[in-house]
């Protein structure tokens, strides 16, 4: 059964590992025959959270950014796939900030396949677990299923069942 699936690549860098690895990750997903968007996080326009919560009124955020869709497409997708060079032992700003504006529809963002995409310069792969700790859904779901690494040299991709 074909899947829509979701790839957000927050790696401010074009050529970088984190991206490269979305790009592999997303032509072994349409060989399987599931529908892929790829978001590049730096090339998209999304605000920083300003905590004003106008979202708990209406469901929506206030700002007019490229959020607003981003956020459709999480909650359409079946898969979702988050990618994150590891700066200073967590997630980049990019996904950081994006992750943030989630907040007006985050409930929504449910019964979904998480795969995470974590690279680092670091090899210590404590390193790289620490920065999917930090990802909300791998953290929320601990008690559920735990998130399982496999190791790459200085990059990792871990996997989560859906809750």
């Amino acid at each position: 059964m074909s899947k829509k699936v979701l790839i957000l690549s927050s790696s401010p860098r074009k050529l970088g590992n984190s991206n490269e690895l979305c790009d592999r990750f997303m032509e072994g997903a349409v060989e399987a025959n599931h529908q892929v968007e790829k978001v590049v996080l730096a090339e998209k326009k999304i605000n920083y959270c300003t905590g004003c919560y106008a979202c708990k009124k209406n469901g929506r955020c206030a700002q007019k950014d490229d959020m607003a869709q981003i956020l459709d497409s999480m909650i359409a997708a079946d898969v979702i796939v988050l990618a994150t060079p590891v700066y200073f032992y967590t997630m980049c700003a990019q996904m950081k900030t994006a992750i943030d504006r989630t907040v007006a529809r985050y409930t929504k963002i449910t019964n979904k396949d998480f795969y995470f995409i974590v690279t680092a310069a670091d090899s210590n792969k404590a390193a790289l677990e620490r920065t999917v700790d930090s990802l909300p859904v791998c953290r929320e779901q601990k008690k559920k299923a735990s998130c399982m690494a496999r190791a790459h040299g200085r990059s990792a991709i871990f996997s989560q069942a859906a809750p």
